[in-house]
């Protein structure tokens, strides 16, 4: 099977290609490195050329409202792309619960960028995944002053970026779902007791303090971006891995 890989360079993007060449298929990495450009479309018709399936991993350089003209511009890109080199299959990766937090202008975002796909042209799959472990520390340190930590007690349950890698490569050389396939880590933790878990297995001497206002996952109320009911619940726990990774 030949599958374009959209993003081919970020954190799932690069595994996802390696893992897809290792099963024996012919991957096609695509990004800005290698003259892809999504808002331009310069490189794409090049890119999705031949290909049975793309896989878009590609995400957008802020989280900000720019974000949503970022993937309204490159699904619109791609999709076309995509159509017109005859690609029977898109793939995209989003995020558990990303059509329940329109406050947040990335979730928002990423929800446009799933409504263009599930009225393209093309038939697809959707993988929500959770928030990923590696990036917990970037989510303590938005909120880090000095020895203190202020973090809120949102519900998480967060997943492994290996185990994101492996579930969409399953959907990305299965039949198109044309619907959404969900996975998430096994444990629902509060962020505020992430960040403490995160600081003793890193030995560091910070103090986590609950904040209901502090971050960006404190406009998140309820259990919006934990595992729905049927959800693919992955192997990795948080406290292995901390304990397994270097950092």
């Amino acid at each position: 099977m030949r599958i374009t890989v959209v993003g081919a360079t970020g954190l799932i993007g690069s595994r996802v290609v390696e893992k897809l060449a290792a099963a024996g298929h012919q991957t096609v990495p695509a990004a800005l490195s290698t003259g892809v450009d999504l808002i331009t479309g310069a490189g794409l018709e090049q890119a999705v050329e031949g290909s049975d399936v793309v896989v878009n991993l590609a995400n957008s350089p802020t989280f900000d409202q720019a974000s949503v003209d970022f993937f309204r511009t490159a699904t619109t890109n791609l999709l076309a792309a995509g159509a017109g080199a005859g690609v029977g299959h898109q793939v995209v990766l989003s995020i558990v619960g990303v059509d329940q937090v329109p406050q947040l202008d990335y979730y928002r975002a990423k929800a446009l960028q799933e409504d263009l796909l599930q009225q393209g042209p093309t038939p697809y799959s959707i993988v929500r995944a959770t928030q990923f472990f590696e990036f917990m520390d970037a989510v303590l340190s938005w909120t880090s002053d000095g020895d203190t930590v202020r973090l809120p007690p949102t519900r998480l349950q967060p997943i492994a970026a290996a185990d994101v890698v492996e579930a969409v490569v399953e959907v990305a050389t299965s039949p198109a779902l044309h619907g959404i396939h969900h996975t998430a880590g096994p444990d629902v933790l509060p962020l505020d007791e992430i960040g403490r878990i995160t600081l003793a297995a890193r030995q560091d001497t910070r103090t986590v303090v609950t904040d209901d206002q502090a971050g960006m996952f404190a406009a998140i109320t309820h259990d919006v971006l934990t595992a729905p009911p049927g959800t693919h619940l992955a192997p990795t726990h948080y406290r292995d891995w901390l304990h397994t990774t270097p950092h």
